[in-house]
């Protein structure tokens, strides 16, 4: 197996370690501190490509494949993970399933302009009653002529107070279960759909989320994504890339850790010396540079078989539950090497533990993970 990354790829990964560490890292801790949305960033997002980075150039995008992909969401999210959330909620969440499922028409209208990063997109599947048993949907969209009439909620939809449009999902049929719900390209601004003001959370601070209330939101037939009944279809399909992302953003995440963790360790003295030298130090920078290491080849891996067209469920959910999981032990050593001060909002660690968190939950708790990766394993 070819590890070696082509030049697109570097070059890629180079453009957005240099964007990150000059625009990203400086203003996170105060975005965090703040909730304050990153506006520039993600403007200058937009002007590099990033938005719509797997979308063809004749969509608006960059044209690029999924390695790329990964490798910025994991240089984005290490110097700001609410930037990479962003980043990748417009990319996998919304681009993605537009254009896999999407008619031209919709295409050129709710791809283009989104590719582009003239406009966000965001992903409406979760609901108060509806999180990891996403087919327990209670939104319902009834045809009425050439509309559906939507009415339910959606929450913890990231990106949802800035966004355009959203993927949204809603039951058709409540009889069918899984196999009546439907997927549609809903405008924000359409009446009857309601944002309710953003998320206090944990952490990710800086991407907003919101709870959404959709009371009798008429949606034109043709902007059905797909047909009625697929919903769920696109939805996992969808979800199988996203995972690739936030595996990404949650390697990002670990790796600015324990990067700190490393500068800290040499300036930190015990003892007469600086903690690096302490072999128990040592060994939790060994384990931390191992696990990112090997977060990083089950995301590349993904990543790779998704531009390959294959099947690639299992090995995205293994890429998401191993680096969420991960990153969160990473983080947590981090803290701990740096001790008192890694408790303390002077040092950018404490955000990382927070901001780690999330990546086991969202997108597929890892739970859902180790079901969706027990099922493939036990096929027969």
């Amino acid at each position: 197996m070819n590890f070696e990354l082509n030049d697109v790829q570097r070059e890629i990964q180079r453009v957005c370690r240099d964007f990150a560490a000059r625009e990203l890292t400086p203003n996170a801790r105060r975005w965090d501190d703040r909730h304050e949305w990153p506006t520039e960033a993600v403007k200058k997002l937009a002007e590099l490509s990033l938005l719509g980075m797997c979308a063809p150039e004749k969509y608006g995008g960059a044209g690029l494949d999924n390695v790329c992909y990964a490798l910025a969401m994991e240089e984005i999210s290490r110097g700001c993970a609410s930037t990479g959330v962003i980043m990748s909620v417009n990319n996998s969440l919304y681009c993605d399933p537009v254009l896999k499922f999407g008619s031209e028409e919709q295409k050129r209208d709710f791809l283009t302009p989104f590719a582009k990063g003239e406009k966000l997109g965001c992903f409406g599947l979760t609901e108060p009653e509806a999180g990891s048993d996403a087919a327990a949907q209670r939104t319902t969209a009834v045809r009425k002529g050439d509309e559906y009439v939507i009415n339910g909620s959606k929450n913890w939809i990231t990106v949802g107070p800035k966004a355009d449009a959203i993927v949204l999902f809603a039951m058709t049929d409540k009889a069918a279960g899984h196999k009546g719900i439907t997927a549609f390209l809903v405008p924000t601004d359409s009446p009857g759909f309601d944002r309710q003001p953003p998320d206090k959370k944990m952490g990710i601070c800086a991407a907003w989320s919101c709870t959404i209330y959709l009371e009798d939101c008429r949606v034109p037939a043709k902007n059905r994504l797909g047909k009625e009944g697929d919903g769920f279809k696109v939805a996992m399909s969808t979800l199988d890339g996203g995972r690739i992302g936030i595996a990404s953003q949650a390697l990002g995440i670990a790796r600015a850790a324990y990067e700190e963790a490393v500068a800290y360790s040499s300036v930190r003295k015990t003892f007469g010396k600086p903690i690096r030298e302490h072999q128990a130090i040592q060994f939790m920078l060994a384990d931390m540079a191992t696990e990112i290491d090997a977060a990083r080849l089950l995301v590349l891996r993904a990543a790779l078989l998704k531009d390959q067209g294959v099947r690639h469920s299992m090995e995205s959910s293994m890429a998401k539950l191993y680096a969420s999981e991960m990153a969160g032990r990473v983080c947590h050593h981090a803290l701990q090497i740096h001790g008192g001060m890694g408790y303390s909002k002077e040092m950018d660690v404490e955000r990382h533990v927070r901001d780690a968190r999330i990546t086991e939950i969202y997108e597929g708790t890892s739970e859902i993970q180790r079901i969706v990766i027990s099922a493939n394993l036990l096929k027969e």
